[in-house]
């Protein structure tokens, strides 16, 4: 049984210190009185510990390296690529698209955002054994639920990019020693937990407005079906089907009429949207000095062409990675309306400082867009007001087609499914469903939305597609023990020995 020592981040904790020693100034007292065992026991300030269980999702694009988790995940498939100034411009970005990532020099801020977003989920829980009866029975029922539900979404952050990764229910307690357990046996953990976060049936199918951004029933049923689909857990396909149909029956959902609309600002939390990470600019105060203050995302700055003139063609300058692959905008039919909703073909619109890998297509789901930061009171570059979509209905209906089709059901349904986001981008012709047909559609779908390069892990397609391209910019291929990133360097040197390194 390995265990490493563990020193989380960002504690939510009041300290108070106590000293055996005469002198009077180093006796050090609360003037409230209130220690964290005392002050975590009502409802509103368990709603506040919940809260602040939230935060860590807007963290992982800065605070102290840019790791925006769909371009992390996407810079590893086939449809973007890294670009910036070199392929010394955020390095790690380039290890990683590369398959040579190195635990010196490697993706190690979402490693420490995710055990953050651990660490107060299990604060939730114990808080409200603390408060017992001093909550609402359903409030306390409801606070598990989206707690539970939290740190298995953090979980599944780590258990993809890691896999074989310390796992804790409780916090730990000094010196931090916990198992560092193997992938499968987190799959087993993080799946029990969230079965039991839904059987409570404490959330609602669908947020009110004042609740956008909250964990809901569907969003737990997307995460039901995600971890299950990646790790092939076929004996869970019919359950997870269900909670598809159940998201597609519900009434609360639907596919908005126009692809083009879905990643503006009017778009957000749209008839279509399950999930998405709130970021704003109203009043923002996200700075370089406090990187993990409430406010917007610095992904837009990231992604858009550097020198650009801000305002024209609607858009601001930016630091030019991740551009949108040739191949990418040439993969869709020249109808799909998907195809200029995702690529802005800004070199055919206006002048820019061409950096590394420069296609002259951006990301258009992302970019910055003139204005979505104006209302902020800090720095612009940290304050763009894009929500991350996370899950979309149009994911709901793939996902059911998919399921359909491995657990010998009804084809003709599965079929209905996927053309319905197939000819909601304007295509005419109608697809029969095939495995191979909805993981194409998700292509064309899901383009810079981190899905990419878990579908064709997961399918076994990454080793016969994510091979050395014609540029030399990917020169090795994928293979199975590039599964896993290398634990970051930092990790194996606290544990003293006793985490063992993924192999890389």
């Amino acid at each position: 049984m390995k265990q490493i020592k563990y020193f989380p981040i960002a504690l939510l904790a009041v300290v108070t210190l106590t000293t055996g020693c005469k002198d009077s100034f180093l006796e050090v007292e609360s003037p409230t009185q209130d220690f964290i065992n005392t002050y975590f026991t009502n409802d509103e300030h368990v709603q506040e510990a919940l809260v602040a269980a939230y935060d860590p999702l807007e963290w992982p694009d800065w605070g102290g390296q840019y790791t925006p988790v769909n371009i992390m995940s996407d810079i590893m498939a086939d449809q973007i690529w890294v670009g910036g100034a070199d392929k010394t411009d955020n390095q790690f970005w380039h290890f990683m698209m590369n398959y040579e990532a190195i635990p010196t020099n490697c993706m190690s801020w979402l490693w420490s955002v995710a055990y953050s977003g651990v660490k107060r989920s299990n604060d939730v829980l114990t808080y409200i054994g603390w408060a017992g009866e001093n909550i609402p029975q359903e409030s306390a029922v409801s606070y598990e639920a989206q707690a539970r539900v939290l740190r298995v979404f953090y979980y599944n952050w780590l258990w993809k990019f890691w896999g074989n990764i310390p796992y804790y229910e409780v916090n730990l307690e000094s010196p931090y020693l916990t198992e560092q357990i193997q992938a499968d046996q987190v799959y087993n953990n993080i799946i029990a937990d969230l079965e039991g976060a839904i059987a409570l049936n404490a959330l609602p199918m669908k947020a009110s407005s004042e609740n956008y951004g909250r964990v809901t029933k569907a969003m737990a049923y997307m995460l039901y079906a995600e971890i299950v689909m990646y790790q092939k857990d076929q004996s869970r396909y019919p359950k997870a089907l269900q909670y598809m149909e159940e998201i597609i029956n519900s009434g609360n959902y639907a596919l908005v009429d126009d692809y083009t609309g879905i990643f503006k600002e009017s778009g957000e939390w749209s008839v279509e949207s399950i999930w998405e990470i709130n970021y704003k600019d109203d009043g923002a105060y996200r700075s370089w000095s406090s990187p993990l203050n409430a406010g917007g995302t610095v992904l837009p700055r990231l992604i858009s062409p550097n020198g650009w003139a801000d305002g024209t063609d609607g858009h601001d300058n930016g630091w030019g990675f991740a551009p949108v692959r040739q191949e990418t905008y040439d993969m869709f039919a020249a109808g799909d309306t998907r195809r200029d909703a995702t690529c802005w073909n800004a070199a055919a619109v206006g002048s820019y400082k061409p950096r590394y890998q420069d296609t002259g297509l951006f990301l258009e789901k992302y970019v910055a867009h003139t204005g979505d930061n104006k209302d902020q009171i800090a720095d612009g570059d940290l304050n763009w007001n894009n929500n991350l979509r996370i899950y979309r209905f149009s994911e709901t209906l793939l996902n059911a087609a998919e399921l359909l089709l491995s657990t010998n059901g009804d084809a003709a349904k599965a079929a209905d499914y996927l053309n319905r986001v197939h000819h909601r981008a304007g295509l005419t012709d109608n697809l029969t469903a095939t495995i191979d047909n909805i993981l194409q559609e998700r292509a064309y779908e899901f383009v810079g939305e981190g899905k990419r390069y878990w579908d064709l892990v997961r399918t076994g397609k990454a080793a016969s597609v994510l091979v050395p391209d014609s540029y030399g910019y990917r020169t090795n291929s994928w293979t199975e023990n590039k599964k896993y990133l290398p634990i970051p360097q930092n990790e194996i040197d606290a544990a003293q020995g006793t985490l063992i390194q993924n192999n890389y």
